[in-house]
């Protein structure tokens, strides 16, 4: 189990992050359109997957901001902005913000996933929610980077993330 903290204070974090060098594990998350979305509907790109707590929090559109205007940038990559919040509000704030270059994905259906992936809160206020991290998977479907952020409130570091899957 990992630990990291919430404005200082620890928070336990159940799972571990998939290992570099490792094929990505399957997952399914509920797609803006309350669709199912797969590694199975992605794989052959280059993949993104940018975890946080919730939309609603400025760190969290940050980087959603951030790796939306990145995505327009890149080429045969897909870049999955992935929380507990429900579709409709993810899509509300990418329509209100005009980002149309990531995708946004739910674990309100699939919570395992929190865990299967080495993101899941455990104790503390924010416990049922993902922590913020980056998981980047290449297009033959390999782990080629993690980073989870050892404070919650504050950012990854996109370069590094991004620099992954151009190697």
């Amino acid at each position: 189990m990992n630990q990291v903290t919430f404005q200082g204070q620890k928070v336990e974090i159940a799972g571990i992050l998939p290992t570099v060098g490792a094929p990505s594990p399957d997952f399914t998350l509920t797609a803006s359109d309350l669709s199912e979305l797969t590694l199975s509907q992605v794989k052959g790109k280059n993949i993104i997957l940018n975890i946080f707590p919730s939309i609603d929090t400025p760190v969290c559109a940050t980087s959603v901001r951030k790796f939306n205007e990145e995505a327009a940038k890149l080429d045969n990559t897909v870049i999955i902005c992935i929380s507990a919040d429900l579709p409709f509000a993810t899509g509300r704030f990418c329509e209100v913000e005009g980002m149309n270059n990531v995708q946004h994905a739910s674990t309100f259906r699939n919570p395992d996933f929190a865990s299967q992936f080495g993101v899941a809160i455990n104790n503390g206020i924010l416990k049922g929610l993902t922590t913020r991290a980056v998981i980047c998977i290449n297009s033959s479907g390999i782990v080629v980077h993690t980073e989870l952020a050892q404070e919650i409130t504050e950012e990854i570091d996109y370069k590094n993330a991004l620099a992954s899957i151009s190697l």
